[in-house]
């Protein structure tokens, strides 16, 4: 198909020239099950890595050139089409880094040593002037993986309401303060990291419209009348302005509290408690072909018993709150704040579950298992939504007294079986993280440092990343749905916390829960965003 050019926008000469994309093959209509063998990747005699990731299982990590195939290559073999994507900021995906250069032993560092790299297309990329720095013709590592690993990114910051129109980022070559440009759009930024991805044959997920972390404050001195207009002309102006570039947005963001009711944030002051409905009506008037999607995040898990929504659990069993997911009231009010969106007739299409995990987390903090989230996906499945992972990243740091080896395994365990759990509920349609090399992760300036992604910080693959790979593989010829590799683990926990042989899951890593739990090992705050929450 090709995409129409984009408009000239605040005087700045930007490249209109079409760009063609084109569209891949259909996937099949049906999953089969197959037998798979176990991965093998074998390293080179200069250097390798040895990750566990559980059940017996060993990776082999070629650490010198990231041999084997791609998460892509695999995604496109699966039999329903998968996304598998990251988030994506602008200044590492078109500047060069201070050692960005080729895999060699040579270094070299520099734009010279730069000149092996496979080159992009300016034209149709850069929205600068052709003398500025960040206009070279040459794939940053962070572009190169990102383009070769991935088939989707979602733009990680710059489409949020205040840094499109009130705070605007300095240029992308420089390190600019913000300017103030009250009410005056500014998408260059966005433009470049959307052009870079349609060259590249990626789809793209608009994040966030509707967020009131991030929304202007000049919305707080303004009439409820006011705000709604104020939020029609911001939803139509952007999705306007992508139109035919960007097919799927997340419209709301973070609504609910801790027990599930609605944050009384600044839209619901104004526009009273239906302004999710009317965010949701006003994006399908400003582009009727787009995906709409509700996000959220600790709302990942449903325990046994819990799958009505009424907040009583079904179950007879005496210790049936045990059996509730870490954050079971918070995940049922987002079950039934789409189920009274689908009842109303609302175009709303899909639920985003974000899954910023804590692996040493307790009490709410504590991560889901791969059966509740598998639980989660059918009930909202069974609402007719789609269903994705919206923002993944597995934070490892706190695990108690834990070396790199455990704290690989409960990295890997986790972005493994969850999203092969995820992957067996036919509503579930794919995983996009927080980013993909733990060299760029909001986590270190918002929590504490940490290795939260699948690439290190020298773009080489983490076991965690051949978890995501073994995952894939269950819905590849030669592999089986929901069924891992290794042969004792071949129920993948998918319908209770304990494998065949009645090993619990995370029992290698996980941390026991203490009386009277509170969350010693990460300052977390309930009530707020992730991203917000103190270090």
């Amino acid at each position: 198909m090709t995409i129409p050019p984009r408009p000239t926008l605040l005087n700045r000469q930007i490249v209109t020239r079409p760009i063609r994309v084109a569209t891949s093959s259909s996937s099949h209509d049906s999953c089969l099950a197959y037998r798979t063998s176990e991965l093998q990747y074998h390293c080179s005699a200069r250097s390798s890595i040895r990750g566990s990731v559980g059940s017996g299982n060993t990776i082999m990590i070629d650490s010198v050139n990231n041999a084997g195939p791609t998460l892509r290559e695999i995604a496109k073999k699966c039999c329903k089409k998968v996304y598998i994507g990251a988030a994506v900021l602008p200044k590492p995906l078109f500047v060069l880094d201070y050692d960005d250069e080729p895999d060699d032993e040579s270094g070299g560092a520099g734009e010279e040593s730069m000149k092996g790299r496979p080159k992009i297309n300016c034209a149709t990329v850069s929205t600068v002037e052709p003398d500025d720095p960040v206009a070279q013709s040459y794939l940053t590592r962070y572009a190169h993986v990102l383009a070769t690993e991935f088939n989707s990114v979602v733009i990680e910051h710059h489409l949020k309401w205040a840094p499109l129109c009130y705070s605007i980022p300095g240029p992308i070559h420089q390190s600019a303060p913000p300017t103030t440009r009250l009410g005056r759009y500014d998408f260059h930024h966005v433009d470049t990291m959307v052009d870079f991805a349609l060259q590249h044959n990626m789809h793209i997920k608009g994040h966030v419209l509707v967020w009131h972390v991030t929304s202007p404050p000049f919305l707080e001195e303004m009439s409820g009348d006011q705000v709604r207009e104020c939020v029609r002309r911001h939803i139509h102006t952007t999705m306007g302005y992508f139109r035919g570039r960007i097919h799927m947005w997340d419209v709301v963001n973070e609504s609910l509290a801790s027990d599930g009711s609605l944050v009384e944030n600044v839209f619901y002051r104004k526009m009273g408690p239906n302004y999710i409905e009317e965010c949701f009506r006003m994006a399908h008037e400003a582009d009727p072909e787009a995906f709409l999607i509700y996000n959220d995040n600790k709302v990942e898990g449903c325990g046994i018993g819990w799958e009505d929504g009424s907040g009583t659990s079904m179950s007879q069993d005496s210790d049936a709150a045990s059996k509730a997911a870490p954050n079971q009231a918070k995940a049922d009010g987002f079950y039934n704040l789409l189920k009274d969106l689908v009842r109303k007739g609302v175009p709303v299409h899909g639920a985003g579950m974000q899954a910023h995990f804590n692996a040493g987390g307790v009490k709410h903090q504590r991560p889901p298992t791969p059966a509740m989230v598998k639980r989660q996906i059918r009930r909202i499945g069974e609402l007719a939504l789609k269903v994705n992972i919206s923002e993944m990243d597995v934070r490892v740091s706190k695990l108690p007294n834990a070396d790199l080896e455990i704290r690989n395994t409960a990295q890997t365990q986790i972005f493994r079986d969850i999203l092969s759990a995820a992957l067996s509920e036919p509503a579930f349609e794919g995983i996009w993280l927080w980013g993909f090399t733990d060299r760029h992760t909001w986590v270190n300036n918002f929590y504490y440092d940490d290795a939260p992604l699948i690439f290190d910080e020298k773009y080489q693959r983490k076991p965690s990343y051949f978890g995501i790979q073994e995952a894939l593989h269950t819905l590849c010829p030669g592999g089986c749905v929901g069924k891992m590799t290794g042969g004792v683990t071949q129920k993948c926990y998918l319908e209770g916390d304990c494998d065949t042989n009645g090993v619990v899951w995370g029992s290698d890593w996980i941390h026991p829960e203490p009386e009277n739990a509170v969350n010693e090992n990460d300052t977390t705050k309930e009530g707020q965003p992730d991203w917000l929450q103190p270090s």
